[in-house]
């Protein structure tokens, strides 16, 4: 059989299990057992299956992924998240777009404490929208910075969903979490001047209210006290890794331990949060670790069958510049993230698009990240993208899906320009790697 008919029946099937809403981690398992009674001669192919699924996951090199969501897991139900939003608002005054402003220097902080974007959007949206329109915020200055921000905790260490994609794209986690760092806060840049350039030139859209004077004393403590303590937690998961001082493994635990240790100090850490933390976790961990094993036998089954060999000959033979390749593959994966979310994206691509890049010669952390940066749009593009539901599950009643849709145009042109310098300019992804070995 022709390996792109084995394609179109592997691909189909699995949209079929989609469609009738089986996890998307069981879509794929259901698949590979399938692939490997057919593909693999049938009761040893089971056997086959047996090993890989076991060896997938026993990985020294994936222990960072549950010590990440340990630590957004603690920090957001110890209550930190909501101190370090009220110690942000209060540096911002009268500014045109403050609250604006705000979500964004907050969706930039939470993306430090949670490697989710979903949960970001949740609770910027219940803490600011209402206040937002309260004062008399348009949806384009109230739901639009939101969901900008909020998208940044895929770009922004730790990630859960970065993390994913290392592991399946056989990536060093840690040289990965340095290559997104600098083009998350570049974004993070673009957000917070493209806030105060519209709010400036149309005040209407987020008028100019009276906010309580606090002073320059209060705001100091409390950023002492709230702001700061997060780069003791940035240091300890990617500093001491510069530095030489402990392994991406063993600043994930280090990680861990220090938000643990400010939690206690901040006096949040109670039996309950632990237990609530910890459960959170296991629940988080399992689903990822099983997403990691459908992904790799997915991925041995493509190559088994010839599919992956079948396109990579195909991108090798096309007369284009690589560039333009790299270009096209972003406009199929913007085409997916409308209609598909980013882990489906990433397990359905991953084997095949990991084998065309390296044999156009593209740097795999360079490529990784520019995919990365397209996962994220894909959360908050219309008409699918999970964030954009859960903005709606949080101001439902207040702003429409349309509005939504509307409000959330903006920042995703500010992704497509941050990726342009990303293709431009790849130091911006290897800079920051190339200090460790």
């Amino acid at each position: 059989m022709e390996w792109w008919l084995i394609l179109l029946l592997i691909f189909g099937s699995m949209f079929l299990l989609f469609m009738i809403g089986l996890p998307i981690a069981f879509a794929f398992l259901t698949i590979n057992l399938i692939g490997a009674l057919l593909l693999w001669n049938g009761e040893s192919g089971l056997n086959q299956l047996i090993l890989n699924l076991s060896s997938s996951v026993s990985n020294f090199s994936l222990l960072p992924i549950p010590m990440f969501i340990l630590m957004g897991e603690i920090l957001f139900r110890t209550g930190i998240g909501v101190k370090v939003f009220e110690a942000v608002g209060k540096w911002f005054g009268r500014l045109p777009g403050r609250l604006s402003i705000v979500a964004v220097g907050s969706g930039t902080l939470f993306s430090v404490l949670s490697g989710s974007s979903v949960a970001s959007t949740a609770l910027l949206g219940k803490l600011l929208v209402p206040d937002m329109q309260q004062k008399g915020y348009k949806n384009e200055m109230s739901v639009g910075p939101i969901l900008g921000s909020a998208g940044l905790a895929t770009m922004i260490p730790p990630t859960a969903l970065g993390i994913l994609l290392a592991s399946l794209a056989s990536i060093p986690v840690g040289h990965f979490l340095l290559a997104i760092t600098i083009p998350g806060f570049v974004l993070a840049a673009f957000f917070f001047v493209y806030v105060i350039i519209r709010s400036y030139l149309k005040p209407s859209l987020a008028p100019v209210y009276d906010v309580e004077s606090n002073p320059l004393s209060e705001k100091l403590i409390d950023t002492v006290k709230y702001i700061l303590p997060l780069g003791i937690i940035v240091f300890l998961l990617l500093g001491v890794i510069v530095l030489g001082i402990a392994t991406p493994t063993q600043s994930a635990v280090l990680g861990a331990i220090g938000t643990i240790i400010l939690s206690y100090f901040y006096g949040g850490l109670t039996w309950r949060s632990i237990w609530d933390s910890l459960t959170g976790t296991v629940k988080s961990s399992v689903m990822i670790f099983m997403i990691i094993i459908g992904s790799t036998t997915f991925g041995q089954i493509l190559s088994y069958t010839g599919v992956t060999q079948g396109f990579v000959e195909v991108a090798a033979g096309l007369e284009f510049h690589p560039i333009i390749i790299l270009i096209l593959i972003q406009v199929i994966l913007l085409v997916l993230g409308c209609f598909m979310e980013p882990l489906s994206i990433m397990m359905m691509t991953l084997p095949i698009l990991m084998p065309i890049s390296s044999t156009l010669g593209f740097d795999p952390l360079w490529f990784g990240t520019i995919m990365l940066l397209n996962m994220q749009m894909a959360t908050i593009t219309p008409p699918f993208g999970m964030d954009l539901f859960a903005m709606r599950g949080v101001t439902k009643g207040t702003v429409t899906m349309v509005e939504i849709y509307k409000a959330v145009i903006p920042y995703l042109f500010l992704n497509i320009l941050l990726m342009a310098l990303m293709i431009l300019i790849p130091g911006l992804t290897l800079w920051l790697p190339s200090f460790i070995q």
